[in-house]
């Protein structure tokens, strides 16, 4: 469900606006409407025994909120600093996406979509929808519904994550 915040039309073409987040070198792209909040850098309490792709829990509305480690998911190294995460609602309840910084909000078009190539490992298929051709490059959207932490458990006895 798509709403007239997030696609609009004009002169035919179709329009989305996408949530841009950095996370090692690489852009990556969440649809605005599936973002609830953004909260700036913040330290995680770590999950004795938690899998490796949780990166914690923060404090968020009197509330605990889990958070998914993207940098974790995708082999990367650490990252040094404080990170940001975004705040998702998932099948499972709210749940953070750690990212190692919150860019912009950027207008893409469905005319520069492009679909996940069918040589990537199927770890990174699973979580990516697609990428989107920029003139600084690609934004790769993410895929939500597969990265909320109970889809991630379900996915680690089928797919290594």
């Amino acid at each position: 469900m798509m709403s007239a915040a997030s696609v609009s039309t004009t002169s035919a073409v179709e329009t989305r606006a996408l949530c841009s987040v950095r996370v090692g070198g690489q852009m990556y792209g969440v649809d605005i409407n599936e973002v609830s909040e953004i909260l700036g850098p913040s330290q995680q309490r770590s999950v004795p025994c938690a899998p490796h792709f949780i990166g914690g829990l923060v404090p968020y509305r009197g509330e605990v909120l889990t958070t998914v480690n993207l940098r974790a998911l995708f082999d990367l190294p650490p990252f040094e600093q404080l990170s940001s995460a975004l705040v998702v609602e998932g099948e499972s309840g709210t749940y953070g996406l750690l990212v190692d910084a919150v860019c912009e909000v950027v207008q893409v078009s469905a005319e520069t979509f492009e679909a996940i190539p069918s040589t990537l490992d199927a770890k990174r298929k699973a979580l990516l929808r697609g990428a989107y051709k920029l003139p600084k490059g690609l934004l790769i959207q993410l895929e939500l519904k597969r990265l909320d932490p109970m889809a991630l458990m379900a996915m680690s006895s089928s797919v290594a994550v």
